[in-house]
């Protein structure tokens, strides 16, 4: 059985959004994560919020870890951000991301999708945390499957 990565991203576009994570992080201390599954049996962004926990997003230093998260025969997709970021933006601050990200996926664009919310994450997050001379890349760029 393939992983969910390979039936939904060929290899190629897997790196292309490797690279979006790592451009998109050289403008803030933000820690972004891409994160694909087949199915979710309960609410995506609930299901986003375990799999934060799982991967450990909440133990970045200012807590600014961000999630997109995917479940791809579901057509669902969810963003959350770490309490660092939920104390400093409104709570619609992800609606615009999604809603870019939909609009790719909905004419089958799924690469490009991912890439311009992770680009826009990037984008928002160095207003709240810009990068800083000593920041490490705290959380791996790759993108997790379940």
């Amino acid at each position: 059985m393939a992983s969910t990565v390979e039936d939904f991203l060929s290899q190629n576009e897997e790196q292309e959004i490797v690279a979006a994570i790592r451009m998109a992080e050289k403008n803030t201390s933000g820690e972004i994560r891409v994160h694909l599954e087949r199915h979710t049996a309960i609410d995506a962004l609930d299901r986003a919020k375990e799999i934060f926990h799982i991967l450990k997003m909440d133990n970045t230093k200012e807590e600014n870890g961000v999630l997109i998260y995917v479940a791809v025969e579901d057509n669902q997709l969810a963003i959350c951000g770490d309490r660092g970021i939920d104390q400093k933006v409104p709570s619609d601050f992800w609606e615009s991301i999604k809603d870019q990200m939909v609009a790719f996926f909905k004419e089958g664009y799924f690469k490009e999708g991912l890439i311009a919310g992770v680009t826009s994450a990037g984008e928002k997050l160095s207003a709240f945390f810009p990068w800083e001379h000593d920041d490490i890349n705290e959380l791996p760029d790759e993108i997790t499957t379940s």
